[in-house]
């Protein structure tokens, strides 16, 4: 049996420091033991401590500073304190490093949620090439799967999510010559079904959204052709399309029209379109409407023929967790081919997402916007309505960027284009920057008003490894490195479509 020592170790006196030293003080004598009906707090301890040997005494308290300072001063004081998180619902998609907790992504519940600042669902990110914007786009949507969501790629340039598709089981959509899949910018979409049996008045509010969506689209098809489409020139498009659809004759059912359709129709007017649009011959309505039909004309016979211009043969499967459509066999025919062809599959994406049953959840992503954007100010209009009509959709906007200065380059400095295009940046709740170079840090500063301190993160932290990012989530603001699993990295990493390419070509 071990007996306790009695009494209470108070610290390694001055005759135990001496000890460990080889030398021995000479013994004291013992003081006598109290009976053990004695007080055992036969004194009181001051606030400096128990005198005696070897017990800690100070003659002097610390002192304790006093600081006055409001709740601002206080961050930059104590700067490690962390603050209330975002709440924790939607995809679990990193670490939060201000708050000190996981972080997770839900737009919707956001917008829903009164999260101040977020007024819609869309997002926007920007990151330098390789900082990880299209692997934080595809963990933010492979996760948001599991809570119902569908997403549909407007435009895979890249093929930078053929992976992720492939290995859900839904091959992408190829857009390209000598392919079969076609795209009708002109299609109705949903709005178009059970026409017969829609009331007068709902057949006239959907035939007024789909002659907005047809206008708009050949607006920026006709401006990306450097061609002014001014009020005379809408009035004859539109009683073409009144005409072509039945419209105007008022049938029970609406016809699918085609832009080769619309391009002859221009060519070899009637007697009653030349008179519904007050000309005098058509003579002079053909040469009025010249420029516009040689804007159309060169979609129809140019590089991008047969691609545009015939019924779709594309179905969309909202049931397939994704949907992708493949542009990677138009980047040899340029950037502003493929903007045309962006332009057309976000006419016709906003066309597939107009109607939404109760419950239906949907993510549309955007790549590659800025080639889009640099057609015109009529292609910046178009976008710029989608985003304003996602709050109506119930979609997720995602707008993929690189640098906020491609806002400033669709057209010149004061122009509308450029006042639009930064009104974009304010339809986006949710702003994902990802690593920069430090030459942007004015851009980030003027464009999104980013303090010192934020700036420093994105140009330093975010950039010295792939998936950080500052997160502006309304007024919020998150410090956020992306977690991967192996399973995601194989999903969502592009460097593995760079390494393939390259050994197939070594």
């Amino acid at each position: 049996m071990i007996r306790r020592r009695a009494g209470r170790q108070r610290g390694r006196g001055v005759a135990q420091l001496v000890a460990d030293f080889g030398h021995q003080l000479p013994p004291l004598a013992r003081p006598p033991m109290r009976p053990q009906d004695a007080d055992p707090f036969p004194f009181l301890v001051g606030r400096g401590g128990r005198t005696g040997q070897a017990a800690g005494w100070c003659p002097v308290p610390a002192p304790l500073a006093v600081y006055r300072m409001t709740s601002e001063q206080a961050g930059g004081v104590w700067p490690l304190i962390a603050g209330d998180g975002l709440p924790a619902t939607g995809a679990l998609l990193g670490i939060d490093y201000l708050s000190g907790g996981a972080f997770s992504v839900d737009p919707i519940g956001w917008t829903l949620g009164g999260i101040a600042g977020v007024t819609n669902p869309n997002m926007i990110l920007f990151g330098a090439p390789g900082r990880g914007k299209s692997g934080t786009v595809k963990m933010f949507a492979l996760r948001q799967m599991a809570y119902g969501y569908r997403t549909l790629i407007l435009g895979d340039v890249k093929d930078e999510y053929e992976p992720l598709c492939r290995a859900l089981g839904v091959p992408p959509h190829a857009v390209g010559h000598g392919l079969p899949a076609r795209i009708n910018p002109l299609d109705f979409g949903p709005l178009g079904n059970d026409w017969t049996g829609l009331p007068r008045a709902e057949a006239q509010r959907r035939a007024a959204m789909v002659f907005s969506r047809w206008l708009l689209l050949i607006r920026g098809l006709v401006g990306s052709q450097h061609v002014p489409f001014g009020p005379t020139a809408e009035t004859a498009v539109g009683q073409v399309i009144r005409d072509l659809t039945g419209y105007t004759a008022g049938a029970d059912r609406m016809r699918e029209i085609t832009i080769p359709q619309l391009w002859q129709a221009l060519r070899a007017p009637t007697a009653e379109l030349v008179d519904s649009c007050r000309y005098a011959t058509s003579q002079a309505f053909l040469d009025e409407t010249r420029p516009v039909r040689d804007a159309l004309g060169a979609l129809v016979t140019g590089h991008l023929a047969g691609l545009f211009d015939a019924p779709t043969t594309v179905a969309v499967d909202w049931r397939a967790p994704i949907q992708s459509l493949s542009l990677s066999r138009l980047d040899p025919l340029g950037d502003e081919a493929v903007g045309v062809a962006l332009t057309c599959l976000n006419s016709w994406g906003r066309a597939m997402t107009q109607l939404a049953e109760p419950g239906d959840l949907r993510i549309v992503i955007r790549d590659e916007c800025w080639k889009q954007m640099r057609l015109g100010a009529d292609a910046v209009k178009s976008l710029d309505a989608d985003l304003r009509l996602s709050r109506n959709d119930g979609c997720i906007q995602i707008v993929v960027a690189h640098k906020p200065s491609d806002m400033l380059t669709v057209g010149d400095a004061g122009s509308q284009a450029v006042a639009i295009a930064k009104d974009l940046l304010h339809l986006c709740a949710t702003k994902v920057l990802l690593g920069q170079d430090d030459q942007i840090s004015d851009e980030l500063s003027d464009l999104l008003g980013l303090n010192p301190m934020a700036e420093r993160i994105v140009t330093d932290w975010a950039a010295s490894a792939k998936g950080r990012a500052l997160w502006l989530v309304g007024n919020h603001v998150a410090k956020v490195q992306t977690v991967r699993t192996s399973i995601d990295v194989a999903l969502t990493d592009t460097n593995d479509a760079i390494a393939a390419n390259g050994a197939e070509v070594a």
